[in-house]
């Protein structure tokens, strides 16, 4: 966000993969969790995403970790919190070596926890959230971290999508309305590619992020990635005639050349200089942009439908948890409990253009102009099936393999389909 709001790989993939290696502790000391220091002080051992631009940038993860831990450690002397931050490419792998080398973390900040609740790895937020903070929480986030109606995640940023369009590019092209369904959408781009923009559609179906893309599409044309059953329904004739648009798309040159193989990242600082037409993105994308020569020459709207605008968007969220190993649910719940009601979720927004996850945050933000569409896409959003056990394994089938169906709709998302079903 600079964000990865994304699942995180599947438990099982990453596991395997951790075993695949020369043995050599990627861990980071993890094995120091929960260690009591001189003292009779507590020590909570925390891995988290970097949701910055690295190491050594002003909005670096450990940057911003250290200004939050050491507000609360001033406030709790006897509690000292250790923040590994590990890049989002590798946080998966590296927490899976951990997790089989019995050296769990305390608190675990990523992109899902579905994957460790079946291993019986991790406390229930009964366990180490105050009541007054779940209350807060906003209802329909909060209730997808829930496995079997026992809550184990706990959201920690949310988002929301839309479309964002060059208007200088649309005044060079004519164009004097944003698209509200896909037939418009196609004209704008046929109308940027003849006044030379090189990317009219900004598609990136690389694997950092497929599954969100491809999500906006499906629900465009009244589809996802379950039925209403509550059963996969990738291959659904929905899905398949949105990605069939996108193959009408990607086959006039209208697109990202080969979207397949194209990351978010890519395609967001192609439209930050100015090269793209029309993207989708979030509020993470804000910054972004801003320092790109399409600073205030954007603007923001509802993401196009097979017919009509979305009434629906992609709520995204990432997660945070604890592990129940080192037994310190008391001095996890005054970090949590320190974290959901300071001053962290603004420096959050402030840094990462990223959202609460409270109704006292939301409410805090209600005047600023720029989140105003994503805020106001928040209480109707969609989700992925985050708490199915099998969502993490499909989610890395999806970013792996989704980008071919832009060549052949119904085989691509069939063979994920029958992944979903049998895996």
């Amino acid at each position: 966000m600079r964000t990865r709001i994304a699942g995180a790989l599947g438990l099982a993939a990453v596991l395997a993969l951790a075993g695949c290696g020369s043995g050599t502790d990627q861990s980071g000391g993890g094995g120091d969790a929960g260690k009591a220091s001189s003292g009779g002080a507590v020590t909570l051992k925390m891995v988290a995403a970097d949701y910055g631009d690295g190491p050594g940038a002003d909005n670096a993860g450990d940057k911003f970790w250290k200004s939050v831990v050491d507000q609360f450690q001033a406030a709790n002397p006897n509690i000292k919190v250790e923040v590994q931050v590990i890049n989002w490419n590798d946080i998966d792998k590296q927490v899976a070596t951990m997790v089989q080398n019995g050296q769990v973390p305390d608190i675990l900040q990523t992109g899902d926890y579905s994957g460790f609740v079946k291993d019986g790895l991790l406390h229930k937020v009964d366990e180490i959230v105050s009541p007054n903070v779940q209350q807060d929480l906003l209802t329909k986030f909060a209730d997808f971290g829930k496995v079997d109606g026992t809550a184990y995640g706990l959201p920690f940023v949310s988002s929301a999508r839309a479309l964002y369009y060059n208007t200088e590019l649309f005044d060079k092209a004519g164009i004097t309305e944003p698209p509200k369904t896909w037939d418009e959408l196609k004209a704008a781009a046929e109308k940027l590619k003849s006044a030379g923009v090189s990317q009219p559609f900004g598609l990136p179906l690389g694997q950092e992020e497929a599954q969100a893309e491809s999500f906006l599409w499906f629900l465009g044309a009244g589809g996802g990635y379950k039925d209403t059953a509550g059963k996969w329904a990738i291959n659904s004739p929905q899905n398949v005639e949105a990605f069939t648009f996108l193959k009408g798309m990607v086959d006039a040159g209208l697109t990202t050349p080969n979207p397949g193989t194209k990351d978010r990242k890519t395609v967001w600082e192609d439209f930050a200089a100015g090269k793209v037409g029309m993207v989708n993105g979030g509020p993470m994308s804000i910054p972004i942009f801003d320092k790109g020569a399409v600073n205030n020459k954007y603007a923001v709207v509802p993401i196009p439908g097979k017919t009509a605008p979305l009434d629906t968007t992609l709520g995204v969220m990432d997660w945070i948890m604890a592990f129940n190993k080192n037994n310190h649910p008391a001095e996890i719940k005054k970090f949590f409990d320190f974290f959901y009601t300071g001053d962290a979720v603004q420096k959050i927004v402030d840094n990462y253009k990223l959202l609460p996850v409270t109704n006292g945050g939301i409410k805090k933000l209600e005047g600023d102009a720029k989140l105003k569409p994503f805020l106001d896409g928040l209480p109707n959003a969609s989700f992925y099936p985050f708490t199915d056990p099998k969502w993490s394994t499909v989610n890395t089938t999806i970013k792996q393999t989704i980008g071919g169906a832009v060549k052949d709709p119904a085989k691509v998302l069939g063979d994920i389909q029958k992944s979903a079903e049998t895996g």
